[in-house]
């Protein structure tokens, strides 16, 4: 597309370029994305609903042992003074974990949202570069999401148990036996 323009790149600018569009949307998306209203957040959609398989997180630790490698991502919440850091627990009060719950809806939304782009590689890269385009897109949301979905699953689980901590607003954890 870019040498329809009369624009034409060496494979070390193509590789720059991508990751100069890479960070500006990962920036981009993260600051749109907490500056829209947590209501937006607050119930689950279709897309962030925890399905009876995912057993309160119980499936990412079997499946993933995401327990081990979690903390080792980068927490996005906290990089913007709007954002919600949710790398700890900070408070125990039911307010302060249904706001988490809706923050990791939102976080996940945001990952989601980062694979949409990627047919705009399709602007300047050939096919390998697209696939490989693809991976990183991959590579860099998947394990947020389901880290996203792991803590969501966890504290929904503990929210929901009667006289321990709180009920949530909105429960969308189920027991298999449910």
């Amino acid at each position: 597309m870019l040498a329809s323009l009369g624009i034409s790149l060496s494979s070390s600018g193509m590789w720059l370029l991508n990751g100069i569009v890479w960070t500006a949307l990962h920036l981009l998306s993260a600051f749109i994305a907490v500056r829209l209203p947590a209501r937006l957040f607050e119930r689950e959609t279709a897309l962030t609903r925890l399905r009876a398989f995912e057993a309160g997180g119980a499936f990412y630790e079997r499946a993933f042992a995401i327990h081990r490698w979690k903390d080792k991502l980068p927490d996005g919440g906290a990089w913007f003074k709007q954002g919600f850091a949710k790398a700890h627990l900070a408070s125990r009060s039911p307010a302060y974990l249904q706001r988490f719950v809706t923050e990791t809806r939102r976080g996940e939304w945001t990952h989601w949202c980062m694979l949409l782009p990627v047919p705009l590689f399709t602007l300047y890269n050939d096919a390998l570069g697209l696939v490989i385009m693809f991976v990183y897109a991959l590579i860099a949301n998947l394990p947020c999401i389901l880290v996203q979905r792991y803590n969501r699953a966890r504290l929904l689980k503990v929210m929901t148990r009667r006289g321990k901590i709180c009920y949530a607003k909105e429960t969308s954890y189920r027991t298999r036996e449910q």
